[in-house]
């Protein structure tokens, strides 16, 4: 039972983590639509810089939780982390595409 919760936990937490890096993400592409929608995006290169920053600090955040909590990483649940990481941000990538769906479709 323990380890149900264990992997559980490392799910919910991959989860999280995955979630509020896709928000952040669609935050930027939002705000970069609109700079280049009214003309203040000169460059590509500036949009890239700010990306590197933000996928820093999802290493950083993964590192985080790995020392905070070594349990989460032990005898193959980092792959449950993994995989929450990958459906918290994929959860935001669907809701980004159901919302551009046409509504006949």
């Amino acid at each position: 039972m323990l380890e149900v919760l264990k992997l559980i936990a490392a799910l919910f937490a991959g989860g999280l983590i995955g979630f509020a890096f896709g928000t952040i993400q669609e935050r930027a592409l939002r705000r970069n639509e609109q700079r280049q929608a009214k003309g203040e995006l000169r460059s590509e290169w500036g949009v890239m810089s700010c990306s590197a920053k933000r996928v820093v600090w999802l290493m950083v955040t993964l590192i985080g939780v790995q020392v905070l909590c070594p349990l989460l990483f032990k005898d193959g649940t980092q792959w449950w982390v993994s995989g929450g990481v990958v459906f918290g941000y994929g959860l935001v990538l669907f809701r980004r595409l159901m919302a551009k769906r046409p509504n006949g479709a």
